[in-house]
């Protein structure tokens, strides 16, 4: 035992295991790693060897017992014959058939998809109808021949931990170092870091050393802990890219073989049903290149889904669960990136277009992390992967804390717009809760996870650039403000030199003499109305973010682009009821006249009772009326159950404003201030905006 391996059990006791005794029983058996330090908490809680060798001895003659392979499934099943029942540890999940109208189980390995189990099973753990849960289940024999089934589920226990204490967890963690506790993490998923402290020979010059290369290991665990994130790897075979999805958490499932339907993945319009996003923290694509998605509702909900974590299915669907795509590149990164006909998404799937492209949180270089061997599995004491999975649950659910370090930390430059403000916070929120977990960083080690969450978003930015003809993702040069105000602009280190990605220069840091930054979605001077052809270049896909106080966000400002060329506009928002919030909306029907391409306005709001309803009715009639003048054809609809606000255009936008069209703070019945007349100088209550293309 080293110093680290006597600090984990003295603050985690009962709680460590010895990582080589997992590597050693896998040769046997290839069951997950959590299920194995599920076996060895039971049977090899000791550092006396004789006890560890007797604990291994047992463990294995449980997996021999219990566990079934997939060539021994005829013999599990006479076993269970002679036997009357026997126990088995294997996946198990459950099938509704519409024929039968009754559920079946199926075990992955027993080599029957008609077990007959009860409705209290699948009551209980939901997980059993999404994917299925690694269990010990007792499977009991039926020996009467008028069923139409051979055996059932008479007992099932989930593998994996009953109680989980987050208090606990923290109060272990303050005994390490930030150094010790990355080692920790490290060992804890089965790597060894030591061989990166000490990296060998035939990797240097090829491999990052020390700190990098820990962080790249790291960043695979985000999607663990960080909720609706979007994390993409793509590097050569044999670095251990899946792993992570398959073998260290419950929570987690892994999506191969190439397909993703919508009623899979997403919702089943059949059932009615949630798909694996509403059961699993984390679902991980396998060589993401050869995923087939031939239904193509199923990218555009992706879409949706992939940018505010929820989507339209026949009713709404909010869901917490991250994408993890993982797959192969075989080409000279170097090459690749002097290319200026490829980028570093070439073996993406022609599905994912600019668009899921643009979602992507962080892109890991894949290429930077060496081909797993022996020497890089972790032999000493590390957290049981249980616990540790629990303690990412926990953190997956949890955000509050590390929130708050971040609106006092994180100044980020100007060139970061609204998709790059999102995909940094979540990047380094999820960093922080792996190495900081209880949320105090020094400043420099913030920022030094704060480089690292801008390089990631950076790469991504890049590759469309680079595809891109004209220059809407041009802002490539992401940067923020250190604690002594300086902006540092952050680049990747394949690309930073070479000029067919970068758009400019390399800069050395600028001084700057305040630190009241900037905002980080700067807006543009607007073109003369006519340039209709400028003008809709900028009309992209993407998250609009406006802060409690801005100001510049009028309706010219935030919409005008997007109603270029929309020939018929539909504005749905129950909260156009009271006066101010009917001038709102005369102004943006102003807006409509001033471009001059709307035919025909729609209108759906509510009222608080009859009365209104006929006020604002009248109110509603004086509009159209006027708009009658500018050849615009106005109408209009109250309804009582209208709740969602956004606006959909016929040249292809859906626009989902978060506080409608009332976004500006009140008067408070002063009408002699600066911003009464121009929307520009009025400032802003907190809200959001996406932008989403529909055709």
């Amino acid at each position: 035992m080293d110093a680290l391996d006597i600090k984990l059990n003295e603050c985690f006791p009962g709680k460590v295991v010895r990582k080589d005794l997992v590597h050693d029983i896998k040769k046997a058996a290839n069951v997950p790693s959590f299920v194995l330090e599920f076996l060895l908490a039971k049977y090899c809680a000791t550092d006396d060897p004789e006890e560890i060798a007797e604990g291994k001895k047992a463990v294995l003659e449980v997996v021999e017992k219990n566990y079934v392979r997939p060539n021994e499934a005829n013999k599990a099943q006479s076993l269970v014959q002679q036997k009357g029942r026997h126990k088995f540890i294997d996946r198990i999940h459950v099938k509704y058939t519409e024929k039968e109208k009754r559920h079946w189980a199926e075990m992955e390995n027993f080599g029957s998809n008609r077990l007959a189990i009860s409705e209290k099973f699948y009551k209980e753990n939901e997980k059993l109808l999404e994917g299925g849960v690694w269990a010990e289940v007792v499977v009991g024999y039926n020996p009467i021949e008028e069923d139409n089934y051979a055996f059932y589920i008479e007992e099932l226990k989930p593998i994996q931990l009953a109680r989980f204490d987050f208090n606990k967890f923290l109060e272990g963690r303050r005994n390490f170092s930030t150094e010790e506790w990355i080692d920790v993490v490290l060992r804890s998923v089965g790597i060894n870091p030591e061989i990166i402290d000490n990296l060998p020979n035939e990797y240097k010059g090829r491999v990052p050393e020390g700190k990098r290369l820990k962080l790249h290991f790291l960043a695979r665990l985000i999607p663990l802990v960080q909720a609706n994130y979007n994390f993409i790897e793509l590097g050569p075979r044999g670095t251990g890219k899946s792993h992570f999805y398959t073998e260290f958490s419950p929570y987690c499932t892994l999506i191969s073989g190439g397909k993703a339907s919508t009623a899979t993945l997403l919702y089943n319009n059949a059932r009615k049903k949630v798909g694996l996003v509403g059961f699993w923290d984390t679902i991980g694509f396998d060589e993401v290149g050869n995923l087939d998605i031939k239904d193509t509702d199923t990218v555009q909900i992706m879409k949706d889904y992939m940018a505010k974590g929820r989507f339209s299915r026949g009713r709404e669907v909010i869901a917490n669960a991250s994408f993890a795509f993982v797959g192969n590149i075989d080409q000279s990164i170097e090459q690749v990136v002097k290319s200026d006909k490829h980028s570093l998404f070439l073996t993406l799937p022609k599905a994912f277009d600019f668009a899921i492209q643009d979602r992507f949180f962080f892109y890991l270089p894949g290429w930077e992390i060496p081909k797993m061997d022996p020497r890089w599995f972790a032999s000493n004491y590390g957290l049981i992967t249980d616990y540790f999975a629990e303690a990412f649950h926990y953190m997956f659910k949890n955000n509050s804390s590390y929130s708050n370090i971040l609106s006092e930390k994180m100044k980020l430059g100007p060139n970061v717009e609204g998709r790059d403000d999102l995909a940094i916070q979540k990047t380094t929120m999820g960093l922080l809760k792996l190495i900081h977990p209880d949320a105090n960083p020094t400043d420099q080690e913030f920022e030094e996870i704060l480089e690292y969450a801008i390089e990631g978003r950076r790469r991504v930015k890049e590759q469309m650039n680079k595809m891109k003809e004209d220059d809407e993702y041009s802002r490539i040069d992401l940067s923020y403000f250190n604690s002594k105000g300086i902006e540092k602009v952050i680049y990747c280190p394949e690309s930073k030199l070479v000029l067919t990605t970068i758009s400019s220069e390399n800069q050395e840091d600028i001084e700057v003499q305040s630190i009241d930054l900037p905002s980080p979605t700067p807006k543009n001077d607007l073109p003369n109305l006519e340039n209709h052809d400028f003008i809709t270049k900028k009309a992209i896909e993407k998250n609009l973010k406006i802060r409690y106080g801005d100001v510049g966000y009028s309706y010219e400002d935030v919409f005008k682009d997007y109603l270029i060329g929309a020939e018929s506009v539909t504005i749905q928002d129950p909260y156009i009821r009271q006066k101010h919030q009917i001038s709102n909306f005369l102004k943006f029907a102003e807006l409509l006249v001033k471009i001059g391409d709307c035919k025909k306005l729609h209108l759906v709001t509510s009222a608080d009772d009859l009365e209104q309803e006929k006020e604002n009715k009248y109110a509603f009639e004086q509009i159209g009326n006027s708009l009658f003048e500018h050849e615009l054809d106005f109408s209009f609809e109250f309804s009582s159950t209208v709740h969602d606000r956004e606006i959909t255009t016929s040249n292809g936008w859906r626009i989902v404003m978060g506080r409608g069209l009332d976004y500006f703070q009140s008067l408070a019945g002063n009408y002699f201030q600066i911003g009464t007349n121009d929307q520009s100088l009025r400032p802003c209550l907190e809200t959001n905006f996406d932008f989403i293309k529909t055709l």
